[in-house]
């Protein structure tokens, strides 16, 4: 029978346990930030850093990282990269099993002082189901008078074995943009890696696969025809911080996303729903 437990870290960190007939899962109510979830009899199919100490403030390298209102560095310096949703206490707000099938859901609440960073009137929820498979939708709903525009991605880390082995399939026909360079035509489906990867895919196909050495992980994506793919490589991985020198070896990042020309403008009243679906192929 599914169980739904809430903990606390020793670092302070409130967490949510999801431990069911299907699967488990943990989740972070700072930054809503799913950090485990491994289907029953199956390989964990997140991946987070062993150089992460979980500490209050920083989102944590690895799992789901929510970024949003923006994604990337915005125009305004000093303002934090990818947003402030993934280092803000969101609010559970509910919990539902159905057939070892749970859903959590959970909505960030607006301080006064995000206002500098984010001045309009907008709900944010973000609901997760754990089964089988590892659904997270990203909610945005316009709640001003005017319209509201926001770049968004779920910022998926991928256990993938050995980064030399690695195929990510489903390209072919997009766009990206990478270092600022581009846009280049993807003419072939695969992506193999041999250095720094950092691309910005437009006009992408809604799933993409992630050939490993321990089998081949599915991303799903609805409402995005964005994503990002990423791997810091060597150099990069020796400057970023709470991550390991050999790190880039053993993970990769797939991100659902709207960014670029794919931005999401809500008008008055509108709905959009950002989602991801990963699980093991069968």
């Amino acid at each position: 029978m599914a169980v739904i437990t809430t903990s606390v870290h020793p670092n302070g960190l409130e967490y949510i346990e999801v431990t069911s007939e299907l699967c488990y899962a943990r989740i972070l109510l700072q930054g809503a930030q799913i950090d485990s979830f491994i289907p029953k009899g199956q390989a964990p199919l997140l991946w987070v850093s062993s150089a992460d100490d979980y500490q209050p403030g920083n989102g944590i390298r690895g799992g789901i990282p929510v970024c949003w209102p923006w994604f990337g560095q915005h125009p305004n310096p000093g303002w934090p990269q990818h947003g402030f949703a993934r280092n803000r206490q969101w609010r559970h707000l509910s919990s539902e099993i159905q057939d070892e099938v749970v859903t959590l859901k959970f909505v960030l609440p607006l301080l006064e002082a995000d206002r500098r960073f984010w001045p309009h009137n907008t709900r944010v929820e973000l609901h997760c189901r754990f089964g089988q498979q590892l659904r997270v939708s990203l909610i945005n709903i316009n709640l001003d008078n005017h319209p509201v525009t926001l770049t968004q991605a779920l910022h998926s880390y991928f256990p993938i074995g050995d980064i030399h082995q690695l195929v990510a399939r489903g390209f072919k026909g997009a766009h990206y943009i990478e270092f600022g360079n581009g846009p280049y035509a993807q003419t072939t489906d695969d992506v193999h890696f041999v250095q720094e990867t950092d691309r910005v895919y437009n006009g992408l196909g809604d799933e993409q696969q992630l050939q490993t050495p321990h089998g081949v992980i599915v991303v799903k994506r609805a409402h995005s025809q964005s994503a990002v793919l990423w791997n810091p490589w060597i150099e990069k991985s020796q400057r970023l911080s709470r991550f390991n020198d050999d790190d880039y070896l053993q993970m990769v990042c797939l991100e659902a996303a709207n960014v670029r020309e794919d931005a999401v403008t809500l008008a008055p009243g509108e709905r959009h729903e950002l989602t991801t679906e990963i699980s093991w192929q069968i």
